[in-house]
């Protein structure tokens, strides 16, 4: 029964490499396109969701024991999946100072352009 454990173990570490694989290389192919790399992070946000909201809630532990093994795998082998979304403030630290000048004459004029 182990060596079966360990045969599956080591096909699924099989295909999650292939996974990560398949990943890296989408990514390259968006380097430079936000676009391609917001839709990429999104897709694999979604992927995420899935299979959170389906198999896994479906496959959780039903007794104490499965728990306990379920809470110790999960400490030994680093937490809980989470998928972080960048902070807007972050997010804003990668643009470019502009000066505050240009920003409120070119406000004013798209505000003009409306009334």
């Amino acid at each position: 029964m182990a060596n079966n454990q360990n045969f599956e173990s080591g096909e699924l570490s099989g295909k999650q490499q292939a996974i990560a694989t398949v990943v890296y290389d989408a990514v390259q192919g968006c380097q430079g396109d936000t676009e391609a790399l917001l839709a990429l992070l999104r897709q694999l946000e979604q992927l995420h969701r899935e299979i959170r909201d389906g198999v896994f809630q479906e496959s959780l532990p039903v007794n104490r024991r499965q728990l306990y093994s379920l809470l110790k795998d999960i400490e030994s082998e680093g937490g809980w999946p989470y998928i972080e979304r960048m902070r807007l403030q972050a997010f804003l630290a990668n643009l470019p100072q502009e000066a505050p000048e240009e920003n409120s004459h070119e406000i004013l004029e798209s505000d003009r352009s409306y009334g």
